[in-house]
């Protein structure tokens, strides 16, 4: 459990940001943040008050990264780039979280480096860490300015004969009751617009092989967008299945058999391929994974359930 909960004994009384500054090497911004979220405990109580006086006895909750030997791809002074295995958050949810990627990104470049954009927790391939405070600034500043750039692949249902672009705007939902799509097409939503390319088709599996470049960068743009013009992300458990096997999988209750046949493939078959973006030279960087071999994950086209219907 990379959270970790350790007591200490301070002899004379001190500030409780000036503790943490000298004791975990923090910057001050840092420690009083750590105070803010209600991390140092005092009789099993937090303190939230960043100019408290802390002595005595007390306990400070806080993250100590645990690696599972994940190696980055691409490493600069500045900042770091991994494949990201599917399955793994980019940043813990809870403080109950066992593992996520900011776990290694900490192990290699230490506790001011950190992830510096959104990728799905089944979402495969590339991720951007900054490795310091200012790089942090700099990269999630060009996410926001559009200078980097992303292109995905995904195995999708049916046949892709030709390029083609959606243009759809975007909306959060906030009524579940009759699908769990997170967001959807909206008039009412933020403009989205996402090129594709097929690459590959399988005709045994009815499956192909698209190229996927979002021009803009909303929550579940490229599920939502394939989805929009019915060809659905292979095993994706939120755009393309009923609501049962949705509601199964948010709820933890779908079995393996059920999750690779309700949405024809073991995990989302959606993989972040490559990244270009300046940081005083420009970079352009592909993931080392042969995405084409995830199709050995794909359900067989008689045995899907849902996405025959479609």
């Amino acid at each position: 459990m990379p959270f970790v909960k350790r007591p200490f004994h301070i002899e004379k009384p001190i500030k409780a940001f000036l503790f943490i500054i000298r004791h975990f090497n923090y910057t001050q911004g840092e420690a009083q943040r750590l105070i803010a979220k209600g991390r140092i405990l005092i009789e099993g109580k937090s303190i939230y008050d960043r100019a408290a006086t802390i002595e005595g006895d007390i306990e400070i909750v806080y993250f100590e990264p645990q690696s599972r030997g994940e190696k980055p791809l691409f490493v600069d002074k500045n900042f770091l780039v991994f494949d990201k295995p599917s399955g793994v958050l980019v940043h813990p949810n809870t403080m109950a979280t066992e593992y996520s990627m900011l776990d290694e990104i900490r192990t290699h470049s230490g506790q001011n480096a950190n992830g510096t954009h959104r990728i799905d927790m089944e979402t495969s391939g590339l991720l951007l860490a900054s490795r310091h405070k200012d790089a942090e600034r700099f990269l999630k500043g060009s996410f926001e300015r559009k200078h980097i750039q992303k292109q995905y692949l995904a195995w999708v249902t049916g046949e892709v004969t030709k390029p083609f672009t959606v243009e759809a705007s975007i909306g959060i939902r906030d009524d579940y009751s009759t699908n769990k799509h997170k967001v959807e097409i909206s008039d009412k939503g933020k403009y989205a617009k996402t090129e594709f390319r097929p690459l590959h088709y399988d005709k045994e599996l009815d499956a192909s092989l698209i190229e996927c470049k979002p021009l803009t960068g909303r929550t579940h743009q490229i599920r939502i967008h394939l989805f929009h013009v019915k060809h659905p992300i292979l095993g994706d458990p939120i755009y393309g299945t009923e609501f049962r096997a949705s509601d199964n999988y948010l709820e933890g209750r779908i079995t393996e058999e059920e999750r690779f046949t309700e949405t024809g493939a073991t995990r989302l078959l959606l993989h972040a391929h490559s990244l270009q973006f300046p940081y005083g030279s420009q970079y352009h960087i592909v993931s080392k994974v042969d995405f084409f071999e995830a199709k050995n994950e794909i359900c067989c086209k008689d045995k899907r359930r849902f996405f025959k219907k479609l």
